[in-house]
């Protein structure tokens, strides 16, 4: 059963930074392409940063460049988002995604998580 659980979510305010942290299970988390996406009320659910299976590859979406850091640890099954200098923009659910893969085949997924609130206010 695959399972992805974000947490580190909450209340911030601008300029301040937050780190969430999507746990895995399920499937084989180190051949898994993961990303963050989010979706702000009323809009559209968009992708954040996403990293490949192994970590040598990243990518962000422009609004996040400089201040979102994706990374991904294998031996731990997690993979996270360090968000530094947080404006209200980017208040919003966010959510962990994973792809598996098998020599760079998907083989399952998409996968989900739940999500995590993240308000960015004073």
């Amino acid at each position: 059963q695959v399972q992805l659980v974000e947490s580190g979510g909450g209340l911030v305010q601008p300029g301040g930074s937050l780190r969430l942290s999507c746990a895995a299970s399920g499937f084989t988390f180190s051949s898994a392409a993961m990303s963050w996406y989010r979706q702000a009320p009323g809009k559209e659910r968009e992708l954040v940063a996403g990293i490949t299976s192994r970590g040598g590859s990243t990518e962000y979406a422009d609004s996040v460049k400089g201040r979102f850091t994706i990374s991904k640890d294998n031996a731990k099954n997690t993979v996270y988002l360090q968000m530094n200098s947080l404006k209200p923009e980017d208040t919003a659910v966010y959510y962990c995604k994973a792809v598996a893969k098998y020599s760079g085949v998907i083989i399952g997924g998409p996968y989900w998580g739940q999500g995590t609130q993240v308000t960015v206010s004073s």
